[in-house]
C-alpha cells in the first residue's frame, strides 16, 4: 500500500454560494453550486500540491453525489472510501457571499453516516495525517467512527489534525460539543481555529492566551488561531506565540473555503517537515490566494509546491 499523506475523514457536500455579494441569504436570489466540504476542500487541495490524499465520506446516489465523486476523481483524490447510499440524499448547504465569515444553512442526511468499515487498520498505519472537522463530529454516526479510528490512527503513531469549525446550529448542545472536542484532543492534534468559530464556541470574546490555554490543557502541544485580516498566531506548548500578518489583498471576491486552503498550505508543509515558521507562511499564501477567487482555488497552486 502506498503511503498516504492525508487522510481527511468528513463532511462531503454540495455548497451553493450566494451569487450577489454582501447580502445574507434571506436577500440572496442567485447561487452557484461548488463542491464544499471543509475536509473535503482540504483533500482536493492538497490532492492538486502532489499529496497523496484519501477522503473518507459519504454521499446519496443521487445526482449531487455523481458530482462530487466526479470532482474528486477529476482532481485525483483518492475515492475508494467514498460510501454510496441508497437511502440518504447527499447533504448540501446554501451560503451568503460576503466580506466576513458568511451565513449559511445546512441540509444534512448522507454526511454524517461515516461508519468504522470505510476506515482500515491497513490505511490508518501507512497514513501520516489523519484530519477531521468539528462539523464531521457534530453528529453520529460519524462523531462515534471518528473518535475510535482517531484513537487507532494515535495509537498508531499517526499526526492527527482538526479544524474545529464550531456552529450551535450542527450540535445538540454547546456541552456535547466540548465533551466531542475535549475526547480529539486527548490525542494531541494539529489544531486550527479561528476568532470567529471561538466566539461561537465560548459564547463570549476570550483573550487570545485563554484560547491558547484552553486546547494546551486538553492535551494539544500546537495551536493555530486564524484572525482573518489580521493574520495568524500560533502557540506551541511552552513556547513564545508567532504572530504573523495576512497577505495585503485588493479585492477579496469569496471567503468560503479560505481557513481551508490556509490549513491544507499548513499541513503541506508540516508533511515536508518544514519549521513552523514556514508552514504557516505557505498556508498564509494559500490562503490569499483562495481570497481571490470564487469557488476553488484556481489550478497554478502548484506553484506552491515548488517554493518548497
Amino acid at each position: 500500500m502506498d503511503k498516504i499523506d492525508i487522510l481527511c475523514v468528513g463532511e462531503v457536500l454540495v455548497d451553493f454560494i450566494g451569487h450577489q455579494e454582501g447580502v445574507l441569504i434571506n436577500e440572496t436570489r442567485d447561487y452557484h453550486r461548488y463542491l464544499g466540504g471543509s475536509p473535503t476542500n482540504v483533500a482536493m487541495n492538497s490532492t492538486r500540491l502532489g499529496l497523496n490524499t484519501i477522503m473518507v465520506a459519504t454521499v446519496g446516489n443521487d445526482g449531487f453525489g455523481t458530482y462530487i465523486a466526479e470532482r474528486l476523481g477529476d482532481v485525483g483524490v483518492n475515492t475508494d472510501h467514498l460510501n454510496i447510499l441508497e437511502d440518504k440524499s447527499t447533504s448540501v448547504i446554501f451560503v451568503s457571499r460576503s466580506d466576513g465569515t458568511p451565513d449559511f444553512i445546512p441540509y444534512r442526511s448522507a454526511d454524517c453516516c461515516i461508519y468504522e468499515e470505510q476506515i482500515s487498520s491497513e490505511t490508518l498505519a501507512n497514513t501520516t495525517i489523519f484530519h477531521t472537522t468539528c462539523f464531521a463530529l457534530s453528529k453520529n454516526p460519524a462523531q462515534k467512527t471518528i473518535l475510535k479510528k482517531a484513537q487507532e490512527a494515535y495509537n498508531l503513531g499517526c499526526k492527527l489534525s482538526i479544524d474545529v469549525n464550531y456552529a450551535r446550529k450542527l450540535w445538540k448542545s454547546q456541552k456535547k460539543a466540548f465533551k466531542v472536542i475535549k475526547t480529539y484532543c486527548q490525542f494531541n492534534p494539529l489544531i486550527k481555529i479561528s476568532e470567529d468559530d471561538m466566539l461561537r464556541l465560548f459564547e463570549k470574546e476570550l483573550p487570545h492566551e485563554e484560547i491558547f490555554q484552553f486546547f494546551h490543557d486538553q492535551g494539544a502541544d500546537t495551536v493555530c488561531l486564524t484572525l482573518g485580516s489580521k493574520g495568524v498566531k500560533l502557540s506551541q506548548k511552552g513556547e513564545k506565540v508567532i504572530e504573523m500578518p495576512a497577505i495585503k489583498i485588493d479585492k477579496v471576491m469569496d471567503t468560503t473555503g479560505a481557513g481551508d486552503a490556509f490549513w491544507s498550505g499548513f499541513l503541506f508543509a508540516y508533511i515536508k517537515e518544514k519549521s513552523i515558521q514556514e508552514c504557516l507562511d505557505i498556508a498564509l499564501k494559500l490562503a490569499a490566494l483562495k481570497l481571490q477567487n470564487v469557488g476553488r482555488l484556481p489550478d497554478n497552486i502548484n506553484i506552491l509546491s515548488k517554493l518548497l
